[in-house]
């Protein structure tokens, strides 16, 4: 048995051990041992029989809460269970919050705290009511836009002909007659009015992150943020622009399109809407996204590389946001991001919890490769390590459709050992630079100019 989420161990009783408690009962419940050593062994607790008869008194008074205290004997040694049950409400000792997050008793504050004690009345931040709000604060063009688009998924209800209220009544937008913050985020004229940080900061970075070259900001509900962050990057911050046909494909450009905009939209769904603002840094060699807001309990950076459950942290901006066809409610857009980079042979994207924030980041084909050395030689050696590979993947192209003019992209896949979409990009190349040509569509075949 080892110290873990549920299991804590302390040789002797102190009153600060309330405040793991307070963290268990916050959580999902735990047990705390006394007399036992950081390792799990038995050292035995002298004044058993006293402890006994003073824990649950001292855990009632503090907290209100009842819980099962267990004497056991263990190689001639006493040692004290304390078996502490999740607790519905939120559950404080004086005036302060504690949880269990891992294997650590964390005070809450700030806006950890507000997101506690709302999930602990059964409600999230964006599900409560803007008192201050009125439906002159939603933006009618971005609401129909938004029907627009979601009408070609089969998700949205049934909206034709209903006003501006019904609408955002069956999106679940409006409660008594009263918007929610979820509309503003998603819809308002100006949700900044409401929400100062509600804005996504942009910025071109040189050598380091001291040297800010220069920089941008977007303000905005969701959707215009999403275009208009998308536009303002090709616009002033990618060397070679994106082309976000239908924000679905990407044909040219240092970086996967389907990745930015997984990478944009987690950012936008996802955030504290009362910490600080999106920001996304442009280096030479890299593109990042950080948003405030830790990750929920019992999701870890491993599990988001792998198939794992969607906890959103705005569900009511999520659903909506699913209804229009943005996002899948299957917490597949991490595995959206690494793949992505992989079929565009980019080295697997950097996720991580930084700053009370979450953060990725993907990487040019520029330091593909920077594994085998570092600093400037390396980055020499893998740029020129890189061309080499797409050199090599080509010209087999080009002698494999000479040997089969017929062959399909699935065969060349196989073939190669690379993905689809990379072969797809080499024949675009091919096709481009004028080396082979296309007769035919589906039962065509290939032609070497």
């Amino acid at each position: 048995m080892k110290e873990n989420q549920s299991i804590e161990f302390k040789q002797n009783w102190r009153d600060e051990y309330l405040k793991w408690i307070c963290g268990f009962a916050n959580a999902n419940g735990g047990k705390l041992y006394l007399g036992k050593d950081d390792a799990g062994n038995t050292t035995g607790i002298n004044d058993f029989k006293k402890l006994m008869d003073d824990l649950p008194n001292i855990i009632r008074n503090y907290f209100g809460i009842t819980t099962e205290v267990n004497l056991i004997k263990e190689n001639e040694k006493y040692f004290i269970e304390i078996d502490v049950k999740p607790q519905t409400v939120a559950i404080s000792l004086r005036g302060r919050y504690y949880k269990r997050i891992g294997s650590v008793n964390t005070e809450l504050t700030g806006n950890s705290l507000n997101e506690f004690l709302l999930q602990k009345s059964g409600r999230t931040w964006d599900d409560v009511v803007e008192e201050r709000a009125t439906l002159n604060d939603i933006d009618k063009k971005s609401l129909s836009r938004f029907i627009k688009i979601g009408e070609t998924t089969n998700r949205l209800p049934e909206v034709s002909g209903l006003k501006t209220s019904e609408i955002l009544e069956k999106l679940r937008l409006i409660e008594k007659g009263n918007l929610k913050r979820a509309a503003l985020i998603l819809f308002g004229k100006d949700p900044g009015k409401f929400y100062p940080n509600l804005s996504v900061k942009i910025g071109r970075f040189g050598k380091n992150d001291e040297d800010l070259l220069y920089e941008a900001v977007e303000e905005g509900n969701l959707f215009v943020l999403l275009q208009n962050v998308l536009t303002q990057l090709n616009r002033k911050f990618f060397k070679n622009p994106i082309e976000f046909g239908g924000l679905q494909r990407i044909e040219k450009g240092e970086y996967p399109v389907a990745a930015i905009r997984e990478m944009l939209l987690n950012a936008l769904v996802h955030k504290s809407y009362l910490g600080a603002a999106i920001q996304i840094r442009i280096y030479d060699n890299k593109f990042s996204i950080w948003n405030e807001g830790m990750l929920p309990p019992g999701l870890t950076m491993e599990a988001l590389k792998k198939q794992h459950p969607s906890i959103p942290r705005n569900p009511i901006i999520a659903d909506v946001c699913y209804k229009g066809g943005f996002i899948d409610t299957w917490g597949r857009g991490t595995l959206k991001i690494i793949n992505a980079c992989k079929e565009a042979e980019l080295p697997e994207p950097s996720i991580k919890e930084v700053f009370g924030g979450f953060r990725v980041e993907i990487f040019s084909s520029k330091i593909i490769g920077s594994g085998i050395g570092s600093g400037i030689g390396s980055g020499i050696g893998s740029g020129i390590g890189s061309e080499k590979s797409s050199e090599k993947s080509s010209e087999k192209i080009v002698k494999l459709i000479g040997e089969n003019p017929k062959i399909t992209i699935p065969e060349l896949s196989k073939a190669l050992g690379i993905s689809t979409r990379a072969v797809e990009k080499q024949i675009a190349n091919l096709r481009q630079a004028k080396m082979i040509d296309r007769v035919g569509s589906t039962r065509g075949y290939w032609k070497i100019i």
